[in-house]
């Protein structure tokens, strides 16, 4: 019997941080709802040991079910047949699971049938969930679309489709077309309103979409006539029951090949507006985006936690020259830099998970009744926490998901290039995660305003405040002089007053910032729990010398320098 939540205390710890408690008490309403529903926690203590039962119940479910049927589902991969997708026996098997385990709508308010879990424990079954089957997750973590359902929709299509979400129907989000992937602006799909019926009809193709025949979408789609750009669309839901959407194929991918990638024909099909015209992209796309990004970087890191275990075993077992691989320096220094990464990666996922719940709570608070000054304050500071660090850990620990697959790959030498060993379906399903819902390049360009409105740099002063144990002084010091050398580096590149400079650096800056900060929330983790301690130390020398690097390129860079590098354009 495997367990993939028990057998990680890492995740354990994340759970328990202290933030936890106000988040708590805010989602559940001063424990409010202990009369009306019989499941709703009485207390704090409660709801975490609710948290807790249940992602104990999708750790059992990720190891004796879902991550057995990953090497099957990879190799046999989903079907259309009749306009229709099938899955694979071993997606159904895992879906039918994790239904029976009432483990869908896990964030949904109880009056739909949901759990109305934080985000933080829905976040952690993904990242649990990543790790057994990284392709499986974006079918039964597609269910996040609901969210935005909660955030826009009308009384009525809430009570219609949270509902059936929350009894395991799957949802897609049917955003991208074939002239229109990173650049949603020019999304063609028409939205027509039909006055005889008093009903949208979608006519169009979307392509590239994600688990694109589920139950229900959201879909992107131009309702204004005449418009070219994103303030002629809208946002609709679409039913499957309600027929006019088919599947024309289903892509050829290198990874997650359990998860079908769509491209769907719409020929009259009924939509039903969510919230205003004209706000599709500039609303609520934004919001379907930031949660979907969070979800990636959970997805990376359970991959990356997948990636890290595979090598670690094979390593302890490879017999080479009368002894195991792993006692050779070449090999662990890699497994030690791979731990680091994974350490970091995770902190501050859940850091970002911690901002995006105080923020979201705050938000549907205020639909409730009015916010006083102070909570305004702080549900404006959270929430430009929370749309800073979600393309900053989307961006990093996608990257990092990256090298971790290439190093297990290499630490098991040439059995790794083959279908034998999981490392081979790692390293494919590893690949696209710094590409979709946005590549590291776009990451960049939405996290790069928290480099020059100094919100990152304001968080990392917070960070260094913080007390710590005498014994990890040495650590604030080294990362002082970091974020000195990031602090000149920003003045430098600002200094220039030239756009195109600012970009040419942005993911330097960014990746500086997102070094430091991730080094300090390992610190930070160390003062609680000194097991991190040799990932804060072994993070910190990759951050010094990747900080150090890009302070030595920008210090050195002129606007002139740009030049050197457009000879390809000419």
């Amino acid at each position: 019997m495997a367990n993939f939540y028990t057998d990680n205390k890492d995740l354990k710890f994340h759970l328990y941080h202290p933030l936890m408690e106000k988040i708590v008490r805010m989602k559940e309403r001063n424990f409010s709802e202990k009369e009306k529903f019989d499941f709703a926690p009485m207390d704090y203590e409660d709801a975490m040991d609710s948290f807790d039962k249940v992602l104990e119940v999708v750790g059992e479910i990720s190891g004796d079910i879902v991550a057995p049927n990953a090497e099957s589902v990879d190799a046999e991969g989903p079907l259309v047949v009749d306009g229709r997708v099938v899955y694979a026996r071993g997606t159904k098997q895992n879906i039918e699971a994790l239904n029976q385990a009432g483990l869908m709508g896990m964030s949904l308010p109880r009056r739909f049938g949901g759990l109305n879990f934080p985000i933080v424990p829905y976040i952690m079954a993904a990242d649990v969930v990543s790790r057994a089957d990284a392709g499986f997750v974006n079918i039964w973590g597609l269910q996040d679309c609901a969210e935005t359902i909660n955030e826009f929709a009308s009384e009525e299509q809430k009570e219609k489709y949270l509902t059936r979400v929350c009894q395991g129907e799957t949802m897609a989000m049917d955003l991208t077309e074939p002239d229109a992937g990173s650049d949603l602006q020019a999304v063609q799909l028409k939205a027509t309103y039909d006055e005889k019926s008093g009903v949208w009809l979608l006519n169009g193709v979307k392509r590239f979409i994600t688990n694109g025949d589920g139950h229900i979408s959201l879909v992107l789609a131009r309702s204004e006539p005449g418009t070219k750009d994103g303030r002629g669309l809208s946002m609709f839901i679409h039913d499957k029951r309600n027929g006019g959407v088919t599947v024309r194929r289903i892509e050829h991918k290198m990874g997650i090949v359990g998860s079908p990638t769509c491209e769907l024909v719409f020929k009259d099909a009924p939509g039903e507006l969510v919230g205003s015209r004209k706000l599709g992209l500039i609303k609520y796309v934004m919001a379907l985006m930031n949660g979907a990004r969070l979800g990636i970087a959970a997805q990376s890191v359970g991959v990356s936690e997948a990636a890290y275990r595979e090598a670690l075993s094979y390593a302890k077992e490879r017999m080479q020259f009368g002894k195991a691989i792993m006692r050779f320096p070449a090999v662990y220094e890699m497994l030690s830099n791979m731990k680091a990464k994974l350490d970091a990666s995770r902190t501050m996922l859940y850091e970002t998970a911690r901002f995006v719940d105080v923020y979201k709570t705050y938000m549907h608070i205020s639909e409730e009744r009015s916010l006083d000054q102070v909570e305004r304050n702080e549900m404006k500071s959270y929430q430009k926490l929370a749309d800073f660090y979600t393309p900053l850990v989307k961006g990093m620990s996608s990257e990092f998901c990256n090298q971790l697959a290439y190093d297990a790959i290499q630490i098991h030498g040439g059995s790794g290039f083959m279908k034998d060993y999981p490392v081979e379906r790692i390293y494919r399903d590893a690949r696209i995660t710094s590409i979709y819902e946005g590549t590291t390049q776009l990451q960049v360009v939405a996290a790069i305003r928290g480099v020059t409105t100094g919100v990152f740099l304001d968080q990392i002063r917070k960070y260094e405040a913080e007390k710590l144990s005498p014994e990890l002084e040495y650590l604030r010091r080294a990362l002082i002089i970091l974020t000195d050398e990031y602090e000149q580096a920003v003045h430098k590149v600002m200094a220039v007053h030239e756009n195109e400079f600012l970009d040419f650096h942005a993911r330097r800056l960014v990746e500086m910032a997102g070094y430091i900060i991730m080094c300090y929330l390992l610190v930070l983790d160390s003062n609680r729990e000194p097991a991190f301690l040799k990932s804060a130390k072994n993070f910190l020398n990759l951050a010094k010398a990747q900080v150090k690097a890009h302070s030595e390129f920008i210090r050195s860079s002129e606007l002139s320098d740009l030049g050197v590098y457009k000879y390809e354009m000419e």
